[in-house]
């Protein structure tokens, strides 16, 4: 007899000692939380890991020995009717006058008129180092506050980077708070419909919430090396609540199955073990892998978001293989109480095969070449607008104007409106040819003037380091930073004019950066990222499932569905968000575009979230034809078998992820609505109609095994045992 895997022995050991399972869990979360809220989170900022020309740019800057001021400023204005003007600098003295008595602040301009007379600006530059400017602007803040309650018939207001970050960074942890408040009501819902039983309906529900405690301890010591992003915490929790939930479903329901055909606890719980709990950690690695192609992008971005899920995904595998047949083990009979009534029923009459998914299935078990060429139509067919997908740097347009700052901030920009964007350059000259530099820029400077794309009203800035060696220049533009314009004059500078004047200088170095070419270059990053991401994650997810099944088609037709259907919701994502007509059901303004950075999160979290319940289905679809069906009739019990537990799952990741379509910022909305949408396609067209159709039409197909795939030597079949007979993918 071969010795039990390891699924089963690490249950074997939780059941018979359940005290010591819970308290090294518990001991193991408060840990996690713990040690986090000691260490604090390190959040990244705009020069983190910078890449490409953006890197020579801060390594040329940071060598110049400028100093780069933190910049707030206090907006003036009427909060109805015509603005006082007298009044408004009278008060723009004020505030000059108090924030000069601030040590956090280093210089206060004078206040500034609107061209159009309707507002007064004042600027302040803040002392101290840039990266640790929010630390310093509470006292602002403070004082804005007093001059704007001491003079209530104005609007004084303070808008600039630091405190729009703050009041963004509180808007997102309001959101946060508000999914998480949401998605355990709804969560706990769904999960009593699928167990009619109280208890039962929140045991998937603690386990996945301290697995979301824990990642979120671990996450704040790893920002120690990697900064988190204000995205990460969300990520935790999206990903967190739904893997860890369904984790627990599959687990517990099929301890449930097991007890009611007649096992033992123990029984029980060692066949969920092998069954239920190796599907669970070979789920767990596809989504492990499909996070960790993220870090392909090499962004902090992706490379924060990858690490946050990775460390979900592995505390709550953790936790379903240990704590929770433990859990199972102490509870007994009593994971069914209290039970309630009518979803008791419900969920005691699905534990067979259901009618309603019997009924849906059988066309396709019917006429399977019909059924696959048709669904496999209506997906492309969804997916076709994903061709006109166009991608949008991260702006301010993409924020919600519901936050107080952001209306801030547009009353600014409309009282003073830009009058052009601007490129930054940066130039470094080797210590021998400094001269020749110098030249070459004058050179480069006469070019600029020249150049009908550049501000002829506004001529070229240059400030020179102490060395001499290095040049910034700031070189404006009449038109918006995201203009066609702006695009061409930056394609100039960089591919012309620096080539042909500084780039003549042997050694010497150059770069451009500003808005404009921040944009392009993230959106140029994500264009190019995204091919390899996906090369990468389509071919370890395919070893991942070649690995687990044995067999070459199966594991070919697993991230072919995947694909089909993340394109599917790449389509939708385009209908709904680049187009006006979902705006008010959604509580959006569309920036006709998709956020670039979705596209990548989008694909590796489908692809990981999608194999959860796909290896569960094909696993029990196994099960079922090692049993001596045929295929058509081993495709029939295994998904109709499989039918609560898998819609349960997909309506958990269904529900958090439409929460998250809810929340203020445009980008959580994109990436929720494309989730829940891929989601929803994948647990019914997919499942229902793709999957059984091309298993029918492959037949025996599915199961050929490659010679190097095979066992050593053939092994005699086995007199039936309640735990290995079952084990779906040993």
């Amino acid at each position: 007899m071969s010795r039990p895997m390891v699924t089963v022995r690490i249950a074997r050991w939780s059941a018979e000692h359940p005290w010591r399972a819970i308290g090294a869990w518990v001991v193991f979360v408060a840990l996690c939380i713990g040690a986090g809220a000691a260490v604090g989170t390190k959040t990244a900022g705009f020069d983190d890991n910078p890449t490409g020309e953006l890197a020579v740019y801060k390594s040329i800057v940071d060598a110049s020995g400028f100093t780069r001021p933190a910049t707030e400023n206090v907006l003036i204005t009427s909060p109805a009717g015509a603005l006082d003007k007298g009044k408004a600098v009278r008060v723009a003295g004020e505030v000059k006058a108090r924030m000069s008595g601030l040590r956090e602040v280093a210089d206060v301009s004078d206040p500034v008129p609107s061209p159009g007379g309707d507002a007064v600006l004042v600027s302040i530059d803040m002392s101290g180092d840039r990266k640790t400017a929010d630390e310093r602007l509470q006292p602002l803040l403070a004082v804005t506050k007093s001059i704007q309650d001491g003079h209530p018939d104005l609007r004084v207001e303070q808008v600039g980077g630091e405190s729009l970050n703050k009041a963004l960074s509180d808007t997102l942890g309001d959101d946060f708070t508000k999914a998480e408040l949401i998605s355990i009501p709804v969560t706990l819902l769904i999960m009593l419909v699928a167990f009619g039983a109280v208890i039962a309906a929140g045991v998937p529900v603690l386990l996945a919430l301290s697995a979301v405690g824990s990642a979120l301890g671990l996450s704040a010591l790893v920002s120690q090396l990697i900064p988190s992003t204000d995205n990460t915490s969300s990520m935790i929790l999206l990903i967190g609540m739904a893997v860890g939930v369904d984790y627990s479903l599959f687990y517990v329901r099929r301890e449930r199955e097991e007890r009611a055909k007649g096992r033992s606890h123990l029984d029980a719980v060692e066949i969920a073990a092998a069954t239920s709990g190796h599907a669970i950690v070979v789920s767990g690695v596809a989504v492990v892998v499909a996070m960790a192609g993220m870090f392909v992008a090499n962004d902090v971005t992706f490379s924060s978001m990858a690490i946050g899920s990775i460390l979900v995904v592995l505390a709550a595998v953790i936790g379903s293989i240990t704590v929770l047949p433990a859990m199972l083990a102490k509870l007994g009979k009593w994971i069914d109480r209290p039970r309630v009534p009518l979803l008791w029923r419900l969920s005691a009459r699905s534990g067979g095969e259901p009618r309603f998914w019997k009924a849906v299935l059988r066309p396709t078990l019917r006429r399977p070449g019909v059924a696959l060429v048709v669904s496999v139509a209506g997906l492309i067919a969804l997916a076709i607008p994903a061709l006109g997908m166009k991608l949008n740097s991260p702006s301010d347009a993409d924020l919600p104007r519901s936050i107080p700052i952001m209306q801030s901030y547009d009353r600014m920009t409309a009282a003073f409106p830009s009058t052009g964007a601007t490129h930054a350059i940066a130039v470094r000259a080797p210590a021998d040819k400094v001269a020749q530099t110098e030249t070459a820029v004058t050179a480069l400077l006469d070019r600029i003037k020249a150049d009908g794309e550049f501000a002829q009203d506004r001529a070229p800035e240059v400030n020179r380091s102490a060395d001499g060696r290095i040049f910034l220049i700031s070189a404006a533009i009449p038109s918006a930073a995201t203009s066609p314009a702006a695009d061409t004059s930056l394609g100039w500078l960089r591919t012309v004019a620096l080539p042909q004047t500084v780039g003549a200088v042997a050694g010497a170095e150059f770069a451009v950066s500003g808005q404009t070419a921040g944009e392009n270059d993230f959106i140029s990053s994500m264009t190019e990222s995204l091919p390899w991401v996906i090369a990468i994650v389509l071919l370890l997810t395919f070893l991942v499932m070649l690995w687990t099944f044995r067999a070459p088609l199966i594991a070919l037709s697993s991230i072919l569905l995947n694909v089909l259907s993340a394109a599917a919701a790449y389509g939708v994502l385009v209908l709904v968000f680049q187009n006006t007509w979902a705006q008010g059901l959604l509580g959006f303004t569309s920036t006709g575009g998709i956020v670039a950075w979705l596209p990548l999160i989008l694909f590796v979290v489908l692809f990981g979230l999608s194999m959860d319940y796909h290896v569960f289905v094909v696993s029990r679809i196994r099960e079922a034809r090692l049993g001596g069906l045929d295929t058509r009739s081993a495709v029939s019990r295994g998904i109709t078998s499989s039918a609560g537990v898998v819609t349960s799952a997909a309506a958990v990741m269904i529900g958090v992820f439409s929460i998250f379509g809810t929340l203020s910022t445009i980008d959580m909305k994109q990436m929720g609505v494309g989730l829940a949408t891929a989601i929803l396609l994948d647990a019914t067209i997919i499942r229902a109609v793709v999957l059984p159709s091309l298993m029918i039409v492959l037949g025996e197909r599915n199961w050929w095994t490659p010679r190097f795939l095979r066992p050593a030597r053939p092994a005699s079949r086995p007199a039936p045992e309640p735990v290995r007979e079952l084990d779906p993918v040993g």
